[in-house]
């Protein structure tokens, strides 16, 4: 693991991520990263916490409702 070092933008404070951390994450200029505590620590995701439990949702209550939801397609 290699060290980031925290620089001052403007009146903000950020990092720099490394081109190989940017092509694992699939991450490109205006992306958004999302930081998850855990109980190991902190994550970071390209993954939006809120649209995957919205897919978990969904898919309850698709499993749940298929043959109503099969009668209105």
């Amino acid at each position: 693991m290699q060290p980031l070092k925290i620089r001052k933008f403007g009146d903000s404070l950020g990092v720099t991520l490394p081109q190989e951390i940017l092509e694992k994450l699939n991450l490109s200029e205006r992306d958004n990263l999302y930081i998850k505590e855990t109980a190991d620590g902190l994550q970071i995701t390209s993954d939006d916490p809120d649209l995957e439990e919205a897919m978990t949702i969904y898919h309850q209550g698709s499993c749940q409702y298929d043959n109503a939801l099969r009668e209105l397609a």
